[in-house]
């Protein structure tokens, strides 16, 4: 073996009895902790989330380290290619345009984005409508059902005024769907004194918010795991929306969750 790697016997037993070097077992102890870190977010944490967890921690060093130790020991963070949906061609509203564009959001309940999404149940679909805000990216209110309808969108919209207690003047923004621009749904956002927005035709990416929720939920916990009872998925979501508004840090909000997010803005900025 030292004729074949070219070394001397002397040189392989000195390496061999050479001690354990320090960097060596500050890595071992750092590890613990990215390992311990890497484990409390349901392995959705990359090195960026896990380097600033460690920082918030008081534990100093690099993201390059972080990452070349995630690496070398295979953590990492869960993630799927989401499929985008084709449901068919959206009704044109001219009469609601995108009015989420002119909004400088600034504080909570100012501008709230909804959209519906598939989950798969045995050889079945449900329908998740949710509701965001924009300004913390908190999830406000969500309704699971087996029917695509406006009544699902409304029952995810009267959930998060009732958690939320919003005032008059808020901007609800959606894509063009028609769950969205039925007339069921317009009343009621009328009733509650909300400004309607939607996306302008063929712009698909005016909801990023909405769509960064999505992927987030259905890469870090849908894709690879099996649901055959509705109840599993409505308890499933229940825990996520949890996890995502009280645990898990958003780069977007300087690496806070939204919970702690709209604590701090509340004390800095009176936000009620």
């Amino acid at each position: 073996m030292c004729r074949l790697y070219g070394v001397t016997r002397v040189g392989y037993y000195a390496w061999r009895r050479r001690p354990r070097s320090a960097r060596a077992s500050e890595d071992e102890l750092l590890l613990g902790q990215i390992e311990k870190i890497f484990q409390a977010s349901r392995s959705t944490y990359g090195s960026p989330r896990v380097h600033e967890a460690l920082k918030n921690c008081g534990v100093a060093l690099g993201r390059k380290r972080v990452a070349r130790l995630m690496r070398s020991h295979g953590l990492k963070a869960r993630c799927a290619r989401i499929y985008s949906r084709n449901p068919g061609r959206h009704l044109f509203y001219t009469g609601i345009p995108n009015r989420s564009l002119d909004c400088q959001v600034s504080r909570a309940n100012q501008v709230w984005v909804g959209d519906i999404t598939y989950l798969r149940v045995g050889k079945a679909w449900l329908y998740l409508a949710v509701v965001l805000d924009k300004y913390s990216r908190k999830v406000v209110g969500w309704k699971l059902s087996r029917f695509k309808t406006a009544w699902l969108t409304r029952e995810a919209l009267d959930r998060a005024v009732r958690k939320r207690q919003p005032q008059p003047g808020l901007v609800f923004h959606t894509d063009r769907g028609i769950e969205y621009g039925a007339y069921a749904f317009r009343r009621r956002l009328d009733r509650l004194g909300f400004t309607q927005s939607m996306n302008r035709p063929g712009s698909f990416n005016q909801n990023a918010v909405m769509e960064s929720f999505f992927h987030s939920l259905k890469a870090e916990g849908v894709h690879g795991r099996t649901f055959t009872q509705e109840d599993e998925v409505a308890s499933y979501l229940k825990s996520y929306v949890q996890f995502y508004n009280e645990k898990r840090i958003h780069s977007a909000l300087g690496y806070e969750t939204p919970v702690a997010f709209e604590l701090t803005q509340a004390g800095l900025l009176g936000v009620n």
